[in-house]
């Protein structure tokens, strides 16, 4: 075959695929960047974690670390001056954006997430004082101490 009717049919079989790729994406993300829906759940994310701005295109800023009882008081805080629900997520939702393969498409939904783990609002069993939390770079889940300091990404419920 000739180059040109090589370049012909790759272009065709890239055309046929385009299709189920653009529907296979996870992620909606709002109009002034801030937030991203997940197509799979309904639920809608900060892009960024707690303490950093959306800002030229990637989150910016120094992402704030809580113990579990301020992680709850700045989703109230957060949801009492937007007056939009946004909430500490349980760790089934948490772990549902964790990046378990390293994944370019939760990388650009969530940019320049910090290294580090994140507070769930789910108690850990059997253990009062225990927060289960996420690995966002790896999704490993562990429970902690409720004093211990972590990330914070915040959630609400489609409306």
């Amino acid at each position: 075959m000739k180059t040109a009717q090589l370049a012909t049919l790759y272009f065709i079989c890239l055309l046929a695929i385009l299709p189920v790729a653009a529907s296979a994406k996870p992620y909606t993300v709002s109009a002034d960047g801030s937030e991203v829906t997940d197509q799979e759940t309904g639920l809608i994310w900060r892009r960024c974690a707690e303490g950093m701005v959306f800002s030229g295109g990637t989150c910016t800023g120094t992402a704030g670390k809580f113990t579990h009882e301020a992680a709850l008081q700045q989703a109230a805080t957060q949801a009492s001056s937007t007056g939009i629900a946004w909430r500490l997520p349980s760790i089934k939702e948490l772990s549902s954006i964790a990046d378990k393969k390293s994944s370019p498409t939760r990388r650009a939904a969530f940019p320049a997430t910090p290294v580090g783990l994140f507070w769930s609002a789910t108690p850990g069993a059997g253990n009062s004082a225990g927060i289960w939390r996420a690995a966002f770079y790896n999704g490993n889940v562990t429970t902690r101490h409720q004093n211990n300091i972590y990330h914070v990404r915040l959630v609400r419920t489609s409306q």
